[in-house]
This record gives structure tokens, sequence and C-alpha cells, in this order.
């Protein structure tokens, strides 16, 4: 096991975290009315057969909003699930649209300043660390020649 996963979760710099943006926290999980309207503006839901975990609402209210409404003590585990959440099934591409005016990419945004926060990180290009194989096959990589060279 890397030293990034056994090393404890900082609650309280998480929760100090959290409160920069407390605010808007509250107005996001307030405001989301799960209309999915987001979900079709997202090209990775739309090509994932509309899998819900690669809805914006959903990234947003299970990571950030698990955070927040945990107050920040999550174990290590929940933080390796959030990991794929918002790096993996999210590009911040910015064109998930809330009709609420939530902004979901910032919220996801921030989202990575916390687990980052403890150590978790998004590998590049595929965000989890997946063979090449593995990430031209799911994106669709259109930069790549049809032999994925």
């Amino acid at each position: 096991m890397s030293e990034a996963i056994q090393k404890p979760v900082d609650a309280k710099k998480i929760k100090e975290i959290l409160k920069q943006k407390k605010g808007r926290m509250k107005v996001c999980l307030a405001a989301c009315a799960s209309c999915t309207l987001c979900a079709e503006s997202c090209f990775l839901f739309m090509s994932n057969d509309k899998d819900p975990r690669y809805m914006p609402s959903y990234k947003v209210l299970n990571s950030l909003g698990k955070l927040y409404k945990k107050g920040g003590k999550v174990n290590r585990a929940q933080l390796e699930e959030m990991k794929e959440l918002i790096w993996k099934n999210c590009v911040l591409c910015g064109r998930c649209y809330c009709p609420f005016g939530i902004d979901l990419p910032n919220m996801l945004a921030f989202a990575r300043t916390i687990l980052r926060s403890q150590g978790i990180y998004g590998i590049y290009p595929y965000t989890l660390g997946a063979p090449e194989s593995e990430y031209r096959q799911d994106l669709g990589n259109h930069t790549l020649s049809p032999e994925g060279k």
C-alpha cells in the first residue's frame, strides 16, 4: 500500500477548506432540484449510456456534498471512491448547465482541492492511471489514428 492510503484523513483540514465555500455549498445542496438538465449537457454522461455516476449533480452531491454534510469526517476509502467521480468522470470542461445557477465545475474543482489536501490525486492523461488502451477506447480520443497510434 502506498503511504497516502495508510495516512489518516485530516478531518480538521478538510473542515477548514470547506469553510472557504460554505455559503456556495449550502446554496448548491439546497438548490439542486435533481432536474437532470446538467446531465443533458455533459458529453461524458451522454457517451456513457447515461450512467448517473457521470451526471454533474451526482458528482457534486456524492463528493463535495458528502464532505460538507459529514463535516469532513470521512475515511480514506470514502475519499478514494470520490476520486473516480471527480477525476475520471469529469474533465471540468464547463459545459454542464444548471438552471438554478449552481457552478458545478467550480464545486468539482473545489472537491479536487480537498482530495489533494489529503494526498489523493488524479493521474494524467487518464486520471485514474488505467492502461493507455483503456482510456483511448473509453474516451474515443478523436486525435488518434484508427490504429490508436
